[in-house]
């Protein structure tokens, strides 16, 4: 890995665990952060002052430069994980060619309101080549790589020494990868697991119990399985841990920020009252919307999705919806 440049961009809790994990395998990393105040803070701390806190940096390896065409000059290989949201807002400002680098999706989203995989987008925008894209997918969440829990990562790419290259970066004695060519599959996945995070949060507010939520996971991971079959020209192995993994983490766990929105949206919250007290992006609100829209033209069987844009976008009556809902789960 010597002779390859790593850059992290981003500034959040799943770009920060990168950032830790990558500095276990490289001696310096390049580091896109969009605020000069978050960097300066960074450098005189030693500490991301917005997330993960609790994990220190020795910033002499790290190079920080608010200009995201700065660090994609100096990098050969590009990990982004910046929420889907903003992926324009930044994303607009780079003027270098993306061509010869190796770049790589941590984002578990879609390009809101074009309805596209971030690898589709970064393909049609940027002309990158498709053995030069991968993604990172599986049941990891930043705060257990904080804590150097035992995590598990799936990297996919077209390119089996990219994806072997990548999976080498993330590798360290706390972190496992596997690697997979099904990049559109575990792309969807991602995406669709925040979903039923938050319908996973919304319905144990609502005071549906275990039983239920094992069958509204169950249908959830048959929704995901129709869905990439739809958008897929090769089969996707959805009890594998890139996927079934990470469904199961992120509508269970209590570092789940998808979750505690569906929780919240459960209570009574509005959708921006909820974003705004939680401060963080919740993925699945604007995934719920990409989905939706993109199965307009495939039709696949997806109620659970259906059901969450309703209460989301429609702003139908959580317990009217679910009740609706509890009829065509088997």
């Amino acid at each position: 890995m010597e002779h390859c440049r790593v850059a992290v961009l981003g500034s959040g809790s799943w770009a920060t665990a990168l950032a830790k994990i990558i500095l276990n395998n490289e001696q310096e990393i390049n580091w896109f952060m969009r605020r000069q105040e978050a960097i300066n803070e960074f450098l005189h701390t030693g500490k991301n002052p917005d997330y993960l806190y609790q994990v220190p940096f020795d910033v002499n390896r790290i190079h920080f430069s608010s200009d995201v065409n700065e660090v994609i000059m100096h990098s050969d290989i590009l990990v982004i994980a910046i929420p889907s949201p903003y992926m324009k807002q930044v994303t607009n400002k780079i003027r270098r060619s993306l061509r010869r680098k190796i770049v790589v999706s941590a984002v578990k989203g879609m390009i809101p309101d074009e309805n596209i995989t971030i690898t589709d987008y970064l393909h049609i925008r940027f002309d990158v080549p498709d053995d030069n894209l991968a993604v990172i997918a599986g049941p990891c969440h930043a705060e257990e790589i904080a804590l150097e829990h035992l995590s598990y990562l799936t990297i996919g790419s077209s390119n089996p020494d990219n994806a072997a290259l990548v999976a080498e970066l993330l590798t360290t004695p706390y972190v496992h990868t596997t690697t997979s060519d099904d990049v559109n599959g575990l792309e969807y996945s991602s995406v669709m697991k925040n979903i039923y995070a938050i319908a996973a949060g919304l319905c144990h507010s609502l005071r549906y119990g275990d039983n239920f939520q094992a069958v509204l996971i169950s249908n959830a991971v048959q929704e995901i399985q129709r869905f990439v079959a739809a958008n897929n020209g090769m089969p996707s192995n959805i009890d594998a841990s890139g996927y079934l993994g990470d469904v199961l983490v992120t509508s269970y766990s209590k570092f789940s920020r998808n979750r505690q929105f569906g929780q919240m949206i459960g209570m009574g919250y509005s959708v921006k009252a909820a974003q705004m007290e939680m401060q963080m992006i919740a993925e699945g609100y604007y995934g719920t919307r990409c989905i939706y829209d993109a199965n307009q033209s495939l039709h696949v069987e997806i109620p659970i999705v259906e059901a969450m844009y309703n209460i989301l976008y429609k702003h139908q009556s959580p317990t009217f919806v679910i009740q609706e809902l509890t009829k065509k789960l088997k």
